[in-house]
Protein backbone atom coordinates (compact mmCIF):
# COMPACT_ATOMS: atom_id res chain seq x y z
CA UNK A 1 0.00 0.00 0.00
CA UNK A 2 1.45 3.34 -1.06
CA UNK A 3 1.60 6.05 1.60
CA UNK A 4 2.99 9.57 1.43
CA UNK A 5 3.48 11.47 4.68
CA UNK A 6 4.44 15.14 4.66
CA UNK A 7 6.20 16.95 7.48
CA UNK A 8 7.98 20.24 8.07
CA UNK A 9 5.13 22.66 7.65
CA UNK A 10 4.81 25.63 9.96
CA UNK A 11 4.68 29.38 10.28
CA UNK A 12 7.48 31.75 9.36
CA UNK A 13 7.85 35.41 8.51
CA UNK A 14 8.22 36.64 4.97
CA UNK A 15 11.77 36.20 3.75
CA UNK A 16 12.27 33.08 5.82
CA UNK A 17 12.80 29.46 4.83
CA UNK A 18 11.15 26.10 5.40
CA UNK A 19 11.87 22.59 4.22
CA UNK A 20 9.07 20.14 3.60
CA UNK A 21 9.67 16.40 3.62
CA UNK A 22 7.60 13.58 2.19
CA UNK A 23 8.37 10.09 3.35
CA UNK A 24 7.10 7.31 1.12
CA UNK A 25 6.23 3.74 1.85
CA UNK A 26 5.05 1.03 -0.49
CA UNK A 27 7.28 2.11 -3.38
CA UNK A 28 10.72 3.53 -4.11
CA UNK A 29 11.34 7.03 -5.43
CA UNK A 30 13.51 5.71 -8.19
CA UNK A 31 10.48 4.29 -9.98
CA UNK A 32 7.92 7.09 -9.55
CA UNK A 33 7.82 10.71 -10.61
CA UNK A 34 7.12 13.05 -7.71
CA UNK A 35 5.78 16.54 -7.24
CA UNK A 36 4.64 19.12 -4.75
CA UNK A 37 1.32 20.85 -5.20
CA UNK A 38 -0.31 23.50 -3.06
CA UNK A 39 -3.84 24.58 -2.40
CA UNK A 40 -5.47 27.66 -0.95
CA UNK A 41 -9.19 27.43 -0.14
CA UNK A 42 -11.20 29.11 -2.87
CA UNK A 43 -8.47 28.66 -5.45
CA UNK A 44 -7.43 25.84 -7.74
CA UNK A 45 -4.71 23.47 -6.65
CA UNK A 46 -1.47 24.37 -8.38
CA UNK A 47 1.71 22.50 -9.12
CA UNK A 48 4.80 23.89 -7.45
CA UNK A 49 7.71 21.61 -8.32
CA UNK A 50 8.25 18.20 -9.92
CA UNK A 51 11.06 15.69 -10.30
CA UNK A 52 11.13 12.72 -12.61
CA UNK A 53 12.89 9.37 -12.32
CA UNK A 54 16.23 10.64 -13.66
CA UNK A 55 16.25 13.75 -11.49
CA UNK A 56 15.03 16.28 -14.02
CA UNK A 57 13.11 19.03 -12.23
CA UNK A 58 10.45 21.54 -13.18
CA UNK A 59 9.03 24.49 -11.30
CA UNK A 60 6.11 26.84 -11.40
CA UNK A 61 7.14 30.31 -12.51
CA UNK A 62 6.00 31.74 -9.18
CA UNK A 63 8.56 29.72 -7.21
CA UNK A 64 11.43 29.28 -9.65
CA UNK A 65 14.68 30.42 -8.11
CA UNK A 66 13.26 30.25 -4.60
CA UNK A 67 12.17 26.62 -4.20
CA UNK A 68 14.21 23.47 -4.77
CA UNK A 69 12.82 19.95 -5.09
CA UNK A 70 15.05 16.98 -4.37
CA UNK A 71 14.86 13.36 -3.35
CA UNK A 72 16.93 11.01 -1.24
CA UNK A 73 16.48 7.52 -2.66
CA UNK A 74 18.21 5.88 0.30
CA UNK A 75 15.73 7.46 2.71
CA UNK A 76 12.82 7.24 0.26
CA UNK A 77 12.12 10.87 1.03
CA UNK A 78 11.18 13.83 -1.14
CA UNK A 79 12.06 17.38 -0.11
CA UNK A 80 10.99 20.89 -0.95
CA UNK A 81 13.41 23.57 0.19
CA UNK A 82 11.58 26.89 0.24
CA UNK A 83 13.54 30.13 0.53
CA UNK A 84 12.60 33.80 0.37
CA UNK A 85 9.07 32.91 1.34
CA UNK A 86 6.25 35.32 0.61
CA UNK A 87 2.78 35.66 2.15
CA UNK A 88 1.33 34.39 -1.14
CA UNK A 89 3.16 31.08 -0.57
CA UNK A 90 0.76 30.39 2.29
CA UNK A 91 -1.08 27.16 1.44
CA UNK A 92 -1.53 23.51 2.21
CA UNK A 93 1.31 21.69 0.45
CA UNK A 94 0.77 18.18 -0.87
CA UNK A 95 3.23 15.52 -1.91
CA UNK A 96 2.17 13.68 -5.06
CA UNK A 97 3.32 10.59 -6.95
CA UNK A 98 2.81 9.51 -10.54
CA UNK A 99 3.37 5.88 -11.44
CA UNK A 100 3.52 5.71 -15.20
CA UNK A 101 6.25 7.07 -17.42
CA UNK A 102 6.66 9.50 -19.19
CA UNK A 103 5.24 11.28 -16.13
CA UNK A 104 3.13 13.83 -17.94
CA UNK A 105 1.19 14.64 -14.78
CA UNK A 106 4.32 15.77 -12.97
CA UNK A 107 5.83 17.57 -15.97
CA UNK A 108 2.59 19.40 -16.70
CA UNK A 109 1.33 19.71 -13.12
CA UNK A 110 -1.84 17.84 -14.07
CA UNK A 111 -3.30 17.11 -10.65
CA UNK A 112 -6.14 15.04 -12.13
CA UNK A 113 -3.62 12.47 -13.38
CA UNK A 114 -1.70 12.05 -10.12
CA UNK A 115 -1.89 8.54 -8.68
CA UNK A 116 -1.14 9.11 -5.00
CA UNK A 117 -1.43 12.05 -2.61
CA UNK A 118 -0.25 12.80 0.88
CA UNK A 119 -2.53 14.43 3.42
CA UNK A 120 -0.75 17.76 3.29
CA UNK A 121 1.36 20.09 5.39
CA UNK A 122 0.26 23.62 6.20
CA UNK A 123 2.66 26.47 5.44
CA UNK A 124 1.80 29.94 6.74
CA UNK A 125 3.86 32.99 5.85
CA UNK A 126 3.27 36.22 7.74
CA UNK A 127 4.17 39.66 6.44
Amino acid sequence: QVQLVESGGGSVQAGGSLTLSCEASGFTYGTYCMAWFRHVPGKEREGVAGIDTDGTTNYAASVKGRFTISKDKAKNTLYLQMNSLKPEDTAMYYCAAEVALPCTAVAGFQDYAIDYWGKGALVTISS
